[in-house]
């Protein structure tokens, strides 16, 4: 089975260092950022979901799992070992189940990893914006992958899906909407797939297919990219976290989130990324792997605190349930639902502070 797991550890290095160079500049006039967040945008917290798995009682066979030992409570290619077993997200009383039980823990929506027109998870949308419209959920999606062998091959091919996202989906009355608009984040892969200058030329030609507009954010923080997007954002921290203490990993955010914040630039869409941790090694990925120890659920705490400080338009939980990076909120058998039940009380303060 072929098994697409995302780079959730990408430039880890780049990013750090970027947010170092600009720190004395965002700094000096963070105090008016913070005053001059997007209009119009409601604060939420969203945590990344995957819609990729796949069993044999559901599907007819095994999607991203492997090695599966329902009865040693272990999957190969997993950190930890989900409380529903390993599940299908094709069947529609576990996406039910994982709705209801994101919204009663105060999430808001869910960014759906999204690998393609008719791939696994696309043919799960149906599903999950059903469920969600019944729970007052929202949802967008995670742009994973642009396909092409050259620029214009990749620049039609992002607009086409795009344009395909907007139609299909983005009228729905669960879709995630900002000013009006609905919201789709571009991951990474990509992102980087295209320059900023072809970007620009996506945007323009969806806006112009799509009248009721988009809003696309970036998984950068880079200016060349915010520039042309509507918002900033990151898919992982973790390697900026790893092997660090609680009380380390505070310092860091308490730095680097306003940043984040500000990198935004005025009347963009913020966000700030948190973690409950971070632990890929069962993937078979090469080199030292940048593992962020969970500490019995306090690096999830210091990492709201610092976020609901830093007041973005959104909080990124990184994940509901990427269960190969061991970075999942849904409940586990190792961990219960302990660290989800922390949840709603940083959720509802954030929230209620952009009323």
């Amino acid at each position: 089975m072929r098994l697409d797991l995302r780079l959730g550890t990408e430039r880890p290095v780049q990013f750090w260092a970027w947010l170092c160079a600009l720190a004395a500049f965002f700094l000096a006039w963070w105090p008016f950022v913070a005053q001059a967040r997007a209009p119009d945008v409601a604060r939420q917290v969203l945590a990344v979901y995957y819609g990729w798995y796949g069993n044999p009682a559901t599907t007819g066979h095994w999607e991203h799992w492997q090695g599966v030992n329902a009865a040693g409570h272990r999957i190969a290619n997993a950190t930890h070992f989900p409380t529903l077993g390993a599940y299908d997200s094709h069947d529609p009383a576990v996406v039910a189940w994982q709705v209801a039980t994101a919204r009663a823990a105060s999430i808001t929506g869910f960014i759906a990893s999204w690998w393609g027109v008719g791939s696994f998870p696309d043919q799960g949308m149906r599903l999950l914006l059903s469920e969600a419209r019944k729970h007052g959920l929202v949802i967008s999606v995670y742009y994973e992958k642009v396909d092409g062998r050259n620029a214009p091959e990749r620049i039609s091919s992002a607009v086409a899906d795009l344009d395909y996202l907007l139609a299909q989906y983005g009228r729905d009355k669960a879709w995630l909407r900002a000013a009006g608009k609905p919201v789709i984040f571009v991951y990474a892969r990509a992102l980087h797939a295209l320059s900023p200058g072809d970007w620009r030329t996506v945007i323009a030609q969806v806006r112009k297919n799509n009248p009721e507009g988009v809003a696309l954010i970036a998984d950068s923080f880079d200016p060349r990219f915010v520039s042309v997007f509507d918002g900033a954002s990151t898919y992982n921290i973790t390697g900026l976290t790893d092997y660090k203490t609680p009380e380390q990993i505070r310092a860091w955010a308490h730095a680097a989130y306003p940043l984040m914040v500000a990198a935004a630039e005025h009347n963009k869409i913020a966000t700030v990324t948190i973690i409950p941790g971070y632990d890929d090694r069962e993937t078979g990925r090469p080199g030292d792997r940048p593992v962020t120890e969970r500490w019995g659920g306090e690096v999830y705490d210091v990492l709201w605190q610092e976020a609901i400080a830093a007041r973005p338009d959104y909080v990124i939980i990184t994940s509901w349930n990427e269960w190969h990076e061991g970075s999942e909120l849904e409940p586990s058998v190792e961990y219960g639902s302990c660290i989800l039940n922390k949840t709603p009380a940083f959720a509802q303060k954030f929230l209620a502070e952009g009323k």
